[in-house]
């Protein structure tokens, strides 16, 4: 990923944004490898492949794929050895039809001004990049060379554009435009309309949009099945709350995506205490259109069970100011601390939902302030009884 100096403070990195959020006080625990990063590569090594071949069968997305090194050092070599393979071919032609040696003033050469390999060198690479210094050129002498001089164009042709192509590709790239698009650094699980919610944030520094963006969310864990087969990984789709009942979003400004804890969630059994020690992993997904190239662009994340804070919510970043909404990315990881159920979302609906547990709060809260007022109403008894004996006293004294 790279760097947005001037879009963000410093404080910030650049592929997700770092906040300054206390976690969680607990033990800590052996975590596996996280299976997609932070900043959306994926953390998986193909190993043992036998068919190396069948990447030869799709050239063009294997030099896209190459770093761009490699791709620098193939985009030389192949004009120079194409340069150097008809040079050879046309010293070859000169050599044959006695080209090199002294002829008389009436002889008529294949190509004209080639004394050497290093002249048919130069001539080969005046063919193919048509530059055409004037000094050399092929006569209708033979027919050979008007040949080769066919067949040195069309492969001069196809060179520069599949080399060309790649290099356009590979600085077009979708993942590029992913530059821009930022997740929050740690997930939040809080109350939100009356039910346990597990949310993320998510943004667009640029002013040009992307067009038909989806999310999707995964839970990642290891899972045994009722057979005893053990899947290493196994990718657990996450439905997303949305009101317009499909996955796409309008990314104009930060959005805070988020998910109901129900009972077909896989996070429905979790707590707040045994999510620290649940080994999980949960990959967001945000995949759309880039407005300004049309290329399908997608940006990747992750959060483990530490990255996901329990009983916090984001803050607002969003404020309008002179009759335009101004985003305020400085708060984007921001999150603030809300009254929130310890229990699982599957104990909490069992035991009423959240209605009734703040019911629940509301009398033991009532109870507390009863039990507050009744000591000061006894000591007020007890002080005015104290000063009516008091009286009683001085009264029998002065009889």
């Amino acid at each position: 990923m790279l760097s947005r100096k001037g879009l963000l403070p410093d404080d910030f990195l650049l592929t997700r944004l770092a906040e300054d959020v206390r976690q969680p006080q607990f033990k800590a625990v052996q975590r596996k490898s996280r299976f997609v990063a932070k900043n959306g590569t994926c953390n998986v090594a193909h190993t043992n492949i036998r068919e190396q071949g069948r990447f030869l069968q799709d050239v063009f997305t294997t030099l896209v794929d190459l770093k761009w090194l490699y791709t620098l050092i193939i985009f030389t070599m192949s004009f120079l050895c194409s340069w150097f393979l008809f040079g050879m071919i046309w010293w070859l032609i000169a050599f044959a039809h006695g080209d090199l040696d002294q002829q008389k003033e009436d002889f008529i050469p294949c190509v004209t001004d080639i004394h050497s390999f290093s002249s048919a060198f130069l001539f080969s690479i005046e063919v193919q990049v048509t530059i055409g210094f004037g000094g050399r050129m092929v006569t209708e002498e033979c027919v050979s060379a008007i040949i080769i001089l066919l067949v040195q164009n069309i492969v001069g042709l196809v060179i520069n554009a599949i080399m060309l192509g790649c290099i356009f590709m590979k600085t077009a790239q979708a993942k590029r435009r992913a530059e821009t698009l930022i997740f929050s650094k740690h997930a939040v699980i809080c109350p939100r309309n009356g039910k346990l919610c597990f949310m993320i944030r998510l943004g667009d520094l640029r002013k040009s949009m992307i067009i038909s963006a989806t999310v999707r969310m995964q839970v990642v864990r290891k899972t045994t099945t009722k057979e005893g087969e053990v899947v290493p990984l196994d990718q657990i789709e996450i439905q997303i709350d949305n009101p317009v009942g499909a996955n796409g979003i309008f990314l104009v400004s930060p959005l805070i995506i988020c998910h109901i804890i129900d009972k077909d969630s896989p996070l429905y059994e979790l707590s707040a205490e045994n999510l620290q020690n649940e080994d999980i992993e949960i990959i967001v997904v945000l995949e759309g259109v880039v407005e300004t190239t049309g290329i399908t662009t997608q940006a990747r994340t992750s959060y483990l069970s530490e990255e996901i804070l329990w009983g916090q919510r984001f803050v607002s970043t969003v404020s309008e100011e002179d009759g335009i909404y101004a985003v305020d990315y400085s708060k984007f990881g921001n999150t603030a601390k809300v009254p929130t159920p310890v229990c699982s979302a599957k104990k909490l609906e069992e035991g009423g939902g959240m209605e009734l547990l703040k019911l629940l709060e509301s009398t033991h809260s009532n109870v507390r302030r009863r039990r507050v007022k009744q000591p000061s109403i006894s000591q007020e008894q007890e002080k005015t009884q104290a000063t009516s004996h008091s009286m009683s006293i001085h009264t029998q004294a002065e009889m």
